[in-house]
């Protein structure tokens, strides 16, 4: 019974996780000036009204072009 417990809890929440892509980053995307930013970038910081979290290769998806200053 405690086999058949472990296993059902493996693939509940063991299985997901490893699906999880380990190279996605997310970046701070400026949704009006295009340009994303690394979460610690100075100007992600700065960047309240227009920037949304989203993933950098859905940012390069809508256009975005990556921060001179940190790379994006």
């Amino acid at each position: 019974m405690r086999k058949l417990l472990l296993i059902a809890f493996l693939v509940v929440f063991a299985v997901p996780v490893m699906a999880v892509d380990v190279n996605a980053q997310t970046v701070a995307y400026n949704t009006q000036t295009g340009k994303y930013h690394k979460q610690s970038c100075r100007w992600a910081k700065k960047c309240t009204r227009n920037c949304i979290y989203i993933d950098k290769k859905e940012a390069v998806k809508n256009g975005g072009v990556p921060c001179k200053v940190c790379g994006g």
